[in-house]
């Protein structure tokens, strides 16, 4: 019998998924370690956003640092960390959604729209942006309704809501699918607001590449955290405040006339500096969370051979 020669090629093993196919599901589970990074970073303040949103005119906080000692003073650090199971898991499935659908609509915009150019130009940069903002809306309003509920609870006492199953139930049994989905209208205006974080990290991203020296891993997370903190909230954060005030009050269903009125019930009380309530706790969360979340989604998509648009 001939020996084998130890020269003989061995061919590598059949990948099960070609190489598209492939790189479409990494993007969905590079959004899921971007959605770790994301909550285990940012949430305790988010919580301080939220209550400081939701008090507007009752005299509970006098400010950030106010409402982190009220809030450790009466309930503990646990108290900074209330309504964390749902980001928690739903960080997990919306960044999932919203990166997996980025990288997806940049993979379709290359292929189908700008096959002419060597690589996604800014303005396929901004609509993808824009659309997987969309995209994720329909799986964060009832999210972001349950932990909004459980973020404003401050008296375990008397507390209404147990935890999020049971936010889900309550609505649910009292409104039906409307009731989760009263925050779409709102979180559709507030996620629009996408075209200048993705636009801004795609010229961030250049400009660190053509005049630094800085590694991948490095330009990801500074393009990230400055594209989130400038180009993102200080625009966006309006939005969120309207959004957060019609998920906590249930006079306001959720559609675009209710919209209307929560904005002009925030300025009748407080003016324009009523828009910008809690705006230094979700400002300076905004930078660290968002610099890990990219960086951890980008690092998925380049140590796992996926192709990029």
């Amino acid at each position: 019998m001939k020996g084998t020669s130890s020269n003989a090629i061995v061919a590598p093993p059949k990948r099960l998924l070609d190489d598209e196919t492939y790189s479409r599901l990494m993007g969905f589970v590079a959004g899921m370690c971007s959605g770790v990074a994301k909550n285990s970073v940012g949430h305790p303040f988010d919580t301080v956003k939220v209550r400081l949103q939701t008090s507007q005119g009752t005299g509970r906080f006098h400010g950030p640092l106010d409402c982190v000692l009220k809030t450790v003073r009466q309930q503990g650090i646990r108290g900074l960390y209330l309504g964390f199971t749902p980001p928690l898991f739903g960080w997990i499935i919306m960044d999932s959604v919203l990166l997996g659908s980025l990288h997806n609509y940049r993979m379709l915009l290359s292929k189908y729209v700008y096959n002419d150019h060597k690589s996604l130009p800014l303005s396929g940069c901004i609509i993808s942006g824009v659309m997987s903002g969309w995209t994720v809306s329909f799986i964060a309003a009832p999210v972001e309704l349950a932990k909004a509920k459980l973020q404003v609870q401050y008296d375990a006492t008397t507390s209404k809501y147990k935890g999020p199953i049971d936010v889900i139930k309550k609505v649910y049994a009292t409104n039906g699918i409307r009731g989760l989905y009263k925050g779409l209208i709102s979180t559709l205006i507030f996620r629009t607001h996408f075209v200048y974080w993705w636009g801004s990290y795609e010229l961030l991203t250049r400009w660190f590449k053509k005049n630094t020296k800085l590694s991948d891993p490095a330009i990801n997370f500074w393009a990230g955290g400055l594209s989130a903190s400038l180009g993102f909230w200080t625009t966006a954060y309006p939005s969120d405040v309207i959004k957060q005030v019609v998920l906590c009050n249930d006079k306001y269903d959720g559609t675009f006339k209710s919209w209307r009125a929560a904005a002009t019930d925030i300025y009748r009380s407080r003016g324009l500096k009523g828009f910008f309530r809690g705006f230094l706790p979700s400002f300076l969360r905004s930078f660290p969370t968002n610099a890990a979340a990219l960086a951890a989604f980008e690092f998925v998509l380049r140590t796992s051979g996926a192709k990029k648009a």
